[in-house]
């Protein structure tokens, strides 16, 4: 019975990392091939699975179970070698790749492929697509290219430029984003798969595919260029573990197709740096893609004005769209009793207290809460140190005198039609344009204790300036107010903020690279953050490869360095993992 086609499958249990072989039943063979969706009986009940292998031949003595059904198309073979190597560099399991890179729904039959259309053409402005051009050129027939543009350009073009060589898969930060170029392409003429509900047709053959995230694994015929843009965004990386980060999965499946890719971002991390030859337009043309920065010297205001200077007041009062962005939510994120001027603080654990929507006192750390009532000499009377957006929106209004829409990652926009919003960051994603962003405490950002601060306060300011368009769209706009970035901020010298004051990001790059340097953060060094109830056996068990560094616990976490990946990932993929909740975040991005 044996000597019938064999296919070996690799189970979707999170719990099972091993393969399994299984017959093929003649009635299903012409269903089956690598990456083929099936079912299969496993200790006694049936669940799904993957082909990995075809034509395999089982270990003898073996009386092996028939496939019990073939569910539908999956993912190309070289997707299922991607997945293993992926396992090892974030140190989780194949399975977890595999289901990202198969259709959401059973795809049992695909659409015609596309024929490929004649060469298409957009208008676009010369030095970007000359930029494009050798960047794409030079990584025809394999490489990595970083092109960095200025925030408000277009990327139609350059997307265009790369799928005149060949099939080119695109990577955009968000599905939206995604979504909106996907559009832009199938109106330029070429044939385009939008990730996730055109799957079928991009594992049929099409043009160009685009996607977010996930369409890191999206199957394409021909692979010749791969695209990740706004590399610098942080939703390439996933959250739940394993952490993979789309960027480096696309520039793995590039070199393994022997594709280009092109990372493309105002302001590329020191990764993409790293990854290969930087492109750019002229200087003057990039700082012509960024928008007047105002920087607010908040050293010299009047400290009873708060975070409502002056400046903050003239564009509000201006009659201008403005948007104020302030990453803390709430109504006060830090008190002092205005009798004694004591700090508010938890009963509990001694944390400083928030205050809600309803009045109440309620900790952060251990979530308990109470009247707001001083402990020391029963005052119930508090003065904000530090505002929250709920807060905030409240003096907003009595300011501008109009209504304000606060904005934050559980409460949107709404119908999008105001003229004063003010929100986490997450307000800069639910708008299209404003004609002012005001940055309302931005040393929130750069002293955040993070060693990504800087790339991520200079990432909040490019999602700024594509609001309100670079400095040729504010120079011929009527509005006196319109098209700025508003920084308010004690450390007006930072790299940050001279890098957008100057349209280059380059700045932070090279005081990035110097400090990370001297701390040994990546991607000088790679890192793992272990943390979980099975942490400390896990550590225990591991000792203390050759290379790698193991450091804490801090607050229940353990930070494993190495000088490079291989001996981190080597060191991982070797570890026994005892039972328990484990979490291994290899590039932690929050440390």
């Amino acid at each position: 019975m044996n000597d019938c086609r064999t296919v070996r499958v690799l189970p979707d249990v999170p719990a099972i990392d091993k393969t399994f072989d299984y017959l093929v039943p003649g009635n299903l063979g012409g269903q089956v091939r690598v990456g083929s969706v099936v079912r299969v009986e496993l200790h006694g009940r049936r669940v799904g699975g993957r082909v990995v292998a075809d034509g395999v031949e089982p270990p003898p003595g073996l009386n092996l179970l028939p496939l019990a059904k073939v569910t539908g198309w999956g993912p190309p073979p070289e997707l299922i070698e991607l997945a293993s190597w992926a396992a090892w560099r974030w140190a989780g399991r194949p399975a977890s790749f595999l289901g990202t890179a198969t259709a959401d729904r059973a795809v049992t039959r695909l659409p015609t492929a596309a024929a490929r259309p004649p060469e298409a053409s957009v208008p676009g402005l010369p030095e970007v697509q000359a930029a494009a051009r050798d960047a794409v050129g030079s990584v025809t027939g394999g490489g990595v290219a970083t092109l960095r543009l200025p925030p408000t350009v277009d990327m139609l073009p350059v997307v265009v430029e790369g799928a005149a060589r060949g099939d080119t898969l695109v990577l955009a930060p968000s599905v939206v984003a995604a979504k909106h170029l996907g559009m832009r392409l199938r109106r330029a003429g070429l044939p385009t798969a939008i990730l996730p509900n055109d799957w079928p047709l991009a594992r049929a053959g099409c043009s160009v595919v685009v996607g977010a995230r996930a369409a890191a694994w999206a199957p394409v015929r021909d692979l010749s260029t791969v695209f990740v843009l706004d590399e610098h965004d942080e939703a390439y990386q996933e959250e739940r573990s394993p952490t993979w980060h789309a960027r480096d999965v696309a520039i793995e499946r590039a070199a393994r197709a022997g594709a280009g890719c092109v990372l493309v971002s105002p302001a590329p991390t020191l990764e993409a740096l790293g990854a290969g030859r930087l492109f750019t337009t002229s200087r003057g043309f990039e700082r012509s893609g960024w928008p007047v920065i105002d920087v607010v010297d908040m050293r010299h205001e009047d400290p009873a004005k708060g975070l409502l200077t002056d400046r903050v007041t003239s564009a509000l009062r201006s009659g201008a769209r403005v948007v104020c962005v302030l990453n803390r939510k709430g109504r006060s994120r830090l008190l002092a009793c205005a009798t004694c001027r004591e700090l508010a603080r938890c009963e509990r654990c001694e944390s400083s207290v928030t205050q809600d929507d309803a009045g109440l006192f309620v900790c952060m750390r251990c979530g308990q809460t109470r009247p707001a009532v001083c402990e020391k000499c029963g005052s119930t009377k508090f003065k904000n140190l530090r505002v929250g957006v709920s807060r905030l929106r409240e003096e907003l209004e009595a300011l501008a005198e109009t209504s304000v829409v606060d904005v934050t990652g559980e409460r949107s926009a709404g119908d999008g039609d105001a003229r004063v919003y003010v929100g986490t960051e997450a307000v800069l994603h639910h708008l299209r344009h404003a004609d002012v962003v005001a940055y309302l405490d931005f040393d929130q950002e750069l002293l955040a204790p993070r060693y990504r601060a800087a790339e991520q306060a200079l990432s909040l300011l490019v999602r700024g300036a594509r609001l309100v368009g670079g400095r040729e769209t504010s120079s011929s706009s009527a509005r006196s107010m319109g098209g700025r970035l508003l920084v308010q901020t004690r450390l007006p010298q930072h790299e940050v903020v001279q890098a957008a004051l100057l349209g280059d990001a380059a700045r932070v790059a090279a005081a990035e690279n110097e400090r990370r340097t001297a701390l040994g953060f990546p991607p000088v060094t790679a890192m793992a953050a272990v943390s979980g109830a099975a942490a400390e056996a896990f550590i225990d068990s591991f000792g203390a490869p050759l290379g790698v560094e193991v450091l804490g616990p801090s607050d229940g976490m353990w930070l494993l360095r190495a000088p490079d990946h291989r001996t981190l990932c080597d060191a991982l993929a070797a570890a026994a993992r005892p039972p328990g909740r484990l979490r291994v975040e290899v590039d932690p991005r929050r440390i």
